[in-house]
């Protein structure tokens, strides 16, 4: 079976065709599960973030611009997705441990803030700057490069590098 065009199918997604969107975010959903995961090991809450990342996608499409690659602006819209749910995950979990009454009682086998690996970092993450904390996702999660990182951000190769140097700087106290 041949792979469809992700190029052809963005561009007629973006025009409002709603079977290509479908075709799209069928492409997509494998990609969008592996870069969740990434954050996210356990694997029920890398699925709920790549769910939330293939809606930010059918939702954004129309405002997708073309300034950098489609692929560079659906990293930074999974990356931001499962920043998000991680985000939602421990505010449910600390509420939960202090008692406090959830509208909705979480399932046990979701609630994974204690239970993954990369937790630390996620936390240290949310500590820094947000435009230094998206730049150091761009490039040490999701591995673009600089110039990407720049094209999707609209800001120079020197501010890329400087925000990714800080952050690093900041996680590595963060972290030790």
């Amino acid at each position: 079976m041949e792979t469809p065009d992700v190029e052809s199918l963005v561009h007629s997604a973006s025009s409002g065709d709603r079977r290509a969107l479908d075709t799209l975010l069928t492409v997509l959903r494998p990609e969008a599960l592996r870069l969740c995961a990434r954050f996210l090991p356990y694997r029920e809450d890398a699925e709920e973030a790549c769910q939330d990342t293939l809606l930010a996608v059918a939702n954004g499409i129309g405002q997708f611009q073309g300034r950098s690659s489609f692929r560079t602006w659906f990293y930074r819209v999974a990356a931001n997705r499962s920043r998000s749910t991680y985000q939602r995950l421990r505010r449910r979990f600390d509420a939960e441990a202090a008692g406090v009454p959830l509208p909705d009682h979480p399932d046990p086998q979701r609630t994974s803030v204690v239970a993954g690996t990369r937790l630390d970092l996620l936390d240290a993450l949310e500590s820094l700057a947000p435009d230094h904390a998206e730049a150091v996702v761009l490039r040490d999660v999701l591995g673009l490069t600089y110039g990407e990182i720049a094209t999707l951000l609209a800001v120079p190769d020197g501010t890329v590098k400087s925000r990714i140097h800080e952050g690093r700087r900041r996680l590595r106290e963060r972290l030790t």
